[in-house]
């Protein structure tokens, strides 16, 4: 799918011959790391990517490419939730860690492989992209619990709601992500438009960094509970069943609902903030994927860790408030040279300093007040906020 330089939009929105040369580093075909083939200049990949100058760079990736790497994320993807629905069982500590270990190492040597067949630009972009994907995707494990919770999923089905959940999460985001592209490529107010957005949803999510969603008070919940007979058991973990003679679904049902509502809000959130680090599409794709993938091992991994993450929240709020800024900043650029614009590579510093410090006074906390409970956060107020916790 390769980008003509000839019309790309640049990041800054100008055209190619108002924004300097632009350089194009064609991605290969083949998945191994090897020479990279690059036009428009006879320097190397790493020297045009680190130049001083800022020139615009354009990844162009092939349709073979595209397919490779769609292949290896869908196998990857058939692998992990294959197995679990193969084996319904409950996930033990080491099974988790195992997995998750094996997804997260995956999607770091590609991102090494990437980084060095086109060169650290667009590598820190893709690495900065993964960590604002994962830390989203830890905030919506924490919704996962709080939903699993409130409706007493056994375990032995939870791993069929992670499964669907995280189907339907890389589904949306690849919907999303092709929206967000082409939006972005046709208008250049939508980086204002995105920034104001997660601006917005920062504030939001710090004001009420203190509670929980309601899965009961889900607008999808409360319809299909009025318009559909509703079984109390979960009757072996199927979607419908009968009761009394007639057709009725199982409280399952209405736990998918609520995932897939939350996932739907998730990925409204994530898409505007990954465009914020990168606009190229391969990058944004990659980065949502390999964050999701393994998310169902890190489920069973972390769920009895998450209460221990009270500054969640705040941390993400930061990280939103930070690349919506960035991406006013990058808006404001295209119209004058004399408004700054913030760098990949700060980007990326600011989003790691931002996870550890909020990481460890998390923990300090914790260790200070054992009764300290998390919350997920939310974007309206659901119930005032319990005075004797702190998030």
């Amino acid at each position: 799918m390769a980008l003509d330089p000839s019309t790309h939009r640049s990041m800054s929105g100008a055209s190619p011959t108002a924004a300097g040369a632009m350089h194009v580093v064609d991605l290969p075909d083949r998945s191994a790391c090897g020479a990279v083939q690059h036009r428009a200049d006879a320097r190397p990949v790493a020297e045009i990517v680190q130049t001083r100058t800022r020139e615009p760079i354009v990844l162009e990736v092939s349709v073979l490419r595209w397919a490779i790497t769609i292949g290896l994320i869908v196998g990857l993807l058939a692998l992990d939730l294959g197995l679990a629905a193969a084996r319904p069982h409950a996930v033990g500590f080491r099974e988790a860690a195992l997995s998750s270990v094996l997804f997260i190492s995956v999607a770091i040597v590609f991102g090494l492989v990437f980084t060095a067949q086109v060169g650290g630009e667009l590598g820190a972009q893709y690495f900065a992209g993964y960590l604002v994907e994962k830390s989203l995707s830890v905030d919506n494990l924490f919704v996962f619990v709080i939903i699993m919770s409130t409706f007493a999923v056994p375990e032995i089905h939870q791993q069929k709601v992670l499964t669907f959940g995280i189907v339907l999460a890389l589904v949306l985001r690849a919907i999303f992500i092709a929206l967000g592209a082409a939006l972005l490529q046709l208008f250049a107010f939508m980086f204002l438009v995105f920034g104001l957005v997660l601006i917005v949803t920062a504030i939001q999510l710090y004001r009420h960094r203190d509670a929980d969603p309601d899965p009961q008070d889900n607008a999808l919940v409360r319809l299909a509970r009025r318009a559909l007979p509703v079984t109390d058991d979960y009757d072996g973990g199927r979607l419908l069943t009968r009761q009394n003679g007639r057709r009725a679904v199982t409280p399952l049902f209405i736990v998918l609902l609520a995932i897939g509502s939350s996932d739907l809000l998730f990925a409204l959130d994530s898409i505007p903030a990954i465009f914020g680090v990168t606009e190229e599409a391969y990058i944004v794709f990659t980065a949502n994927a390999f964050a999701l993938l393994g998310l169902r091992a890190l489920f069973f991994l972390v769920k009895g860790l998450l209460d221990r993450l009270v500054y969640l929240s705040t941390g993400l709020s930061l990280i939103l408030a930070f690349i919506g800024a960035k991406l006013v900043l990058h808006w404001g650029h295209g119209i004058s040279d004399s408004i700054p614009e913030i760098s990949t590579n700060l980007s990326l510093a600011v989003i790691v300093v931002v996870l550890i410090l909020t990481t460890i006074a998390s923990l300090l906390k914790v260790r200070r007040d054992p009764e300290t409970r998390a919350h997920a956060g939310s974007l309206t107020a659901h119930k005032k906020p319990d005075t004797s916790r702190n998030g």
